[in-house]
């Protein structure tokens, strides 16, 4: 008798969102959310920049480790958007200065009637 062995099958993320972005409907949602990704990022390069896990930060903002999952996790997710109280405690935690910026967006131009 042979036992299986377990072999992982390696993920090509862009291979699979280029499949994903054929599918009707699918870019629209994925462009909407990009600052939502973005801000995603953002979080968690921050954190494995400073090489904390998120009981380290959980333990610096005075939290559950289970808070700074749901903060992590809803920068993905518009049902649940994180205060700048929490996002300025959570940039402290490691390391960092938060900065929130404005910038114009690009006007469109308008046809000569």
């Amino acid at each position: 008798m042979t036992r299986d062995r377990y072999q992982p099958v390696a993920l090509d993320l862009d291979a699979t969102r280029a499949r994903w972005m054929k599918r009707k409907g699918f870019k629209a949602a994925y462009d909407a959310l990009a600052d939502e990704y973005a801000a995603l990022g953002e979080l968690l390069r921050a954190r494995q920049a400073a090489g904390m896990t998120q009981a380290d930060v959980a333990e610096r903002m005075g939290v559950a480790q289970a808070s700074v999952a749901r903060l992590e996790a809803s920068a993905g997710s518009r049902k649940h958007a994180p205060s700048v109280a929490t996002l300025r405690k959570y940039a402290d935690a490691v390391g960092c200065d938060l900065h929130l910026t404005l910038t114009p967006k690009p006007q469109t131009r308008r046809a000569s009637a």
